[in-house]
């Protein structure tokens, strides 16, 4: 099991196929809100806390939940403040997958800052990166209106690749719809900060 801080309110879990062995637990149970299930995100739970000071009380929590092409978890954990709860959180918890099915041909991310396209592309380089199989030459990184949006044009070679790369990605950024439709617009009136492998170029200088 492996616990990893994204910032304040938010980690990554990555259980392996021996993490969900020794707890009887599987994709679809887990999915499903199984009794094993529930045993193993409450002792999850608990070793967050211990570990890294991710304390759940009087916290909402909202879970999403990746099965990778390896077989193993990524749990994605955000914890928001409930000031009219003076409980713990509930023996009962609902974990959800991600709904965003991304354009494989053409993809655009919001990002608030530059600061937190560095911070991805950090985080994609330090051991993610050489698990997909994809082209990140032709990515772009445009200025506009004060926000920072990475241009992606066909740079998956699977779909599970796609998902799995925008399971990562949507920590740091947002998904923008009609890629094509805004992709023309950040051309008329965005500024190109990086124009070619956006990714690459940044891991390299701003790392």
């Amino acid at each position: 099991m492996y616990i990893e801080k994204l910032n304040n309110n938010k980690i990554r879990i990555i259980l392996n196929l021996e993490d969900l062995k020794e707890n009887n637990v599987d994709f679809h149970s887990f999915m499903s809100n199984s009794i094993e299930s529930q045993t193993l995100f409450l002792k999850i739970l608990s070793k967050a806390e211990s570990e890294i000071g991710f304390a759940t009380e009087n916290h909402r929590l909202i879970i999403e939940a990746l099965l990778t092409p390896s077989g193993n978890f990524i749990l994605t954990i955000t914890r928001i403040k409930n000031p009219e709860s003076k409980k713990s959180i509930s023996n009962k918890v609902q974990i959800k997958r991600k709904s965003i099915n991304p354009n494989k041909l053409l993809s655009i991310y919001l990002f608030d800052t530059f600061d937190e396209f560095c911070d991805f592309c950090t985080y994609l380089n330090s051991s993610r990166l050489a698990c997909l199989n994809i082209n990140l030459i032709n990515s772009k990184l445009y200025l506009y209106d004060n926000n920072y949006y990475l241009v992606l044009p066909d740079i998956f070679t699977a779909t599970k690749d796609c998902n799995f790369f925008h399971c990562l990605i949507s920590e740091f950024a947002l998904y923008i719809k009609d890629s094509e439709l805004f992709e023309r617009k950040l051309i008329e009136y965005g500024k190109q900060i990086l124009p070619t492998n956006a990714i690459a170029t940044c891991i390299k200088h701003f790392s």
